[in-house]
């Protein structure tokens, strides 16, 4: 069993984070969909083996564009969801995972939470931790010998 905590749309407000440190410590993944990039800095110094931080499109330097991960016979497609028109539906974000045979894509930009299955690949979105959202919102993954568990968490 692999965990994952995926964050994405974080823009500046740390505070959620300092409430997931254990959860962070105890977590095998830990992915940041962007926006901003930056603020994964510490975490990704905390744990460089096991944080993977991706770039928005408010992010200027660092973070990768795009991320594909194999997690216990599991392949997962990471991006922050921009260049694929996540705003406007998830129709172009799908093909891509499914052009790199992936079966579970993570996505951010929305600031929206959401999971979906279409066509066999598993979409989720963690939501955000803006100080403007009503809601700050991150996904807990749980992987288990194929099977994926997503579930959409609030910080209080």
């Amino acid at each position: 069993m692999k965990t994952i905590v995926v964050l994405s749309d974080t823009h500046r407000n740390l505070a959620p984070l300092q409430k997931l440190a254990t959860v962070l410590a105890e977590s095998d993944y830990i992915i940041h969909l962007g926006d901003m990039a930056s603020d994964a800095r510490d975490i990704q110094r905390a744990y460089p083996e096991k944080t993977y931080v991706l770039a928005g499109n408010n992010d200027f330097f660092g973070g990768e564009s795009e991320v594909v991960l194999d997690v216990e016979g599991r392949r997962i497609f990471a991006c922050h969801g921009h260049r694929y028109g996540v705003k406007g539906g998830t129709e172009r974000l799908l093909l891509a995972a499914k052009e790199k045979l992936c079966d579970i894509a993570l996505y951010g930009h929305t600031h929206i939470p959401a999971v979906e299955e279409r066509e066999g690949v598993l979409l989720i979105n963690p939501g955000c931790m803006t100080r403007f959202s009503p809601r700050a919102t991150y996904c807990y993954l749980v992987i288990e010998k194929t099977k994926a568990v997503p579930t959409i968490v609030e910080i209080r």
